[in-house]
């Protein structure tokens, strides 16, 4: 009766990978050379053991170095994003923000480098 592209029938997961994949399509836009190599991942929640080598670890996202055949990949944590966002808007400047630090951290750049607009 209702169609799959229907909001009523979207959950907030859809929505949420949605957004992402918005995000991505926009960074990439700008930067190609930069997102092109990069693997894009969402996750529930942060694994329970944060990695050894990080010392103040994100629960809304981690990035790997690329390495022995893998390339480098961000991964974001949805339920810690979504709880702290107190709208749909505060939840896609989240979801900007954490993509634009974890590309600059991969790179070794300035989020604002990246994204002029990141943090405001």
């Amino acid at each position: 009766m209702f169609g799959v592209r229907l909001p009523r029938y979207r959950t907030s997961s859809g929505m949420f990978d949605d957004m992402v994949a918005a995000q991505i399509r926009r960074l990439n836009g700008a930067w190609p050379n930069l997102i092109k190599p990069v693997q894009f991942a969402v996750e529930d929640v942060p694994p329970s053991q944060p990695a050894p080598w990080e010392a103040n670890p994100s629960m809304a996202s981690q990035c790997f170095t690329a390495g022995r055949g893998i390339p480098a990949r961000i991964v974001l944590y949805r339920m810690p994003l979504q709880t702290h966002a107190h709208s749909k808007m505060e939840l896609q400047w989240a979801i900007r923000d954490e993509l634009v630090g974890r590309l600059a951290e991969l790179y070794g750049r300035r989020p604002e480098e990246i994204d002029p607009e990141w943090g405001l």
